[in-house]
């Protein structure tokens, strides 16, 4: 037995398993979750009947609420590829310092994700937000390229098992990405409208802008939705896995 596999041995009946498991569903709790809150908290927001102070607390609360989904979006990550080098599927490939490797980019992305997020430091903020976007581009079509090779030859990155099933998880995380972004680029006339709202009362026009942002970013976040579930049902039944020969 080798040290790695040795240190991925239960402890105390703790292991790399079973944390990258419980860190798995932890983030797919909270980011499913934290989003349907994200998305009831807007039809506060778009409801013109509703006050503009009680929709301006609303949309405080849905600003809040909504680091969580972004928090673990960024962290899926290296999870799933925690969750892989804990197991004989990536054990090879990313154990030691490519995992560690990972959650050292990862946690340096969730820091700009941070700082874009708050607005602060200042100074730091509009260079963060455009690394941030480029970061979720790059991975789109990275992940993407990734699932698309692991699809189409027969031992993707010399693996035996069939791992089809990997490459739609991937593929649907590389979505959940962009679904992000579209919803960002959907949202930006929301601020100005919703700012016009706070500080001159609703019209048609101010409704129009709010309303038409939010609507059009509600086709995004159901694709996030149904990209999370998906990813879930590949991780969980592995459809079509191979039997290790």
């Amino acid at each position: 037995m080798d040290l790695a596999q040795q240190m991925i041995e239960p402890v105390y009946g703790f292991d790399l398993h079973s944390f990258a498991v419980l860190l798995h569903i932890l983030l797919l709790t909270y980011w499913l979750g934290a989003d349907m809150g994200v998305f009831y908290a807007s039809r506060f927001v778009v409801n013109p009947s509703v006050s503009p102070a009680a929709r301006g607390v609303a949309a405080k609360v849905m600003n809040v609420v909504d680091l969580a989904p972004r928090i673990c979006l960024v962290l899926m990550l290296p999870s799933g590829v925690t969750l892989m080098a804990a197991t004989d599927l990536g054990r090879d490939v990313f154990y030691g310092w490519p995992l560690a490797l990972v959650w050292a980019a990862a946690l340096i992305w969730l820091a700009l994700v941070i700082v874009d997020f708050r607005r602060a430091p200042v100074r730091y903020a509009d260079l963060a937000h455009r690394t941030d976007y480029v970061v979720r581009i790059a991975l789109v079509l990275g992940l993407l390229a990734v699932s698309g090779y692991t699809f189409v030859v027969a031992e993707p990155f010399g693996v035996t098992t069939n791992p089809k099933w990997l490459a739609g998880k991937v593929a649907a995380y590389a979505l959940c990405i962009f679904g992000g972004i579209m919803i960002r680029v959907k949202l930006r006339p929301f601020g100005p409208a919703f700012a016009k709202l706070m500080s001159d009362g609703s019209s048609p026009e101010v409704e129009r802008g709010v309303q038409g942002a939010v609507r059009g970013s509600i086709p995004y976040v159901l694709l996030i939705w149904v990209m999370i579930l998906t990813a879930t049902f590949l991780g969980v039944v592995k459809p079509g896995t191979a039997a290790v020969g």
